[in-house]
């Protein structure tokens, strides 16, 4: 596992961090480490539109569509 160090936080983000790792019952290490996972793994818009880009085209057929609404399915 990788280690951050962080330098020149202002104070007063430290304070409220502080705080709010407090009301959750963890420590200052543990609520940033889970505010960067989950950052790390909530991807980007840049990533999401480069993942549509790859993927294969969702063909459009009215009658299909059609076809499965009158029998219930959506």
């Amino acid at each position: 596992m990788g280690t951050i160090q962080i330098r020149d936080v202002p104070d007063e983000t430290e304070l409220t961090l502080k705080a709010r790792a407090e009301r959750e019952g963890k420590s200052l290490t543990a609520y940033v480490r889970d505010l960067l996972n989950e950052e790390a793994s909530t991807p980007t818009l840049d990533e999401v539109m480069a993942k549509i880009a790859t993927d294969e085209p969702v063909p459009y057929d009215p009658d299909f569509v059609r076809e499965t609404m009158r029998e219930g399915h959506r």
